[in-house]
């Protein structure tokens, strides 16, 4: 039997949004018993008939439906794209209707996480905005509550709804951020063994 992994799917070209990812990996990667995947999605292009390599150069590995049905959880993040979540990451959720028909991710817990260039660039918007199309898959939506100390007292990014983060390109997460994005991957595995030990008892 194959262990129960924390699917991190995400879409950013900055490094912001996969500096969170990493960190809600290693908050994943503290909790015995279940891995982290990180997957990402191809950007899309206006020339239709452009064709995206089937393996990215670098990063994160393309993500398939096969990754989102097996997950026992998903954290999925995006870069911030006036206040919405970015069009490639919309664009493989638009194409999950089959997904939405079988129930497939109906009662697995899931997170998101935003980042932005600006303080007041769209993180809390972009979070609400991605959680549509999660709740429509009905899934359990699960953010980050006010007994994280480090939610009081961050001055970069970090919002209940989700991680996020803010700065300019490549810039390199806040302690407060990093905490933040690894107690968000620490409860959403918990979460999910919770919940799978409860399905199976």
């Amino acid at each position: 039997m194959t262990e129960p992994y924390i699917l991190i799917l995400f879409y950013g070209r900055s490094g912001g949004t996969e500096n969170l990812a990493l960190q809600i990996a290693r908050g994943v990667d503290g909790v015995a018993g279940i891995v982290p995947r990180l997957r990402t999605v191809p950007p899309v292009s206006s020339e239709t008939e452009q064709v995206a390599p089937p393996v990215p150069a670098a990063g994160a590995v393309y993500c398939t439906k096969e990754d989102l049905v097996g997950c026992a959880g998903l954290a999925l993040g995006s870069a911030t794209r006036f206040g919405n979540m970015a069009a490639s990451l919309k664009h493989f959720l638009d194409g999950t209707s089959d997904l939405w028909m079988s129930h497939a991710l109906v009662g697995k817990p899931a997170s998101v996480f935003a980042s932005t260039a600006s303080l007041h660039g769209g993180q809390e918007s972009t979070l609400l905005t991605m959680m549509v199309p999660l709740l429509h898959h009905g899934m359990l939506i699960q953010g980050l509550p006010y007994s994280l100390a480090e939610l009081n007292e961050t001055r970069s990014g970090g919002t209940p709804y989700g991680a996020t983060h803010f700065g300019a390109e490549g810039a390199t997460l806040s302690p407060h951020e990093q905490r933040l994005a690894q107690a968000l991957g620490r409860r959403l595995a918990e979460t999910a063994l919770r919940l799978g030990r409860a399905h199976d008892g």
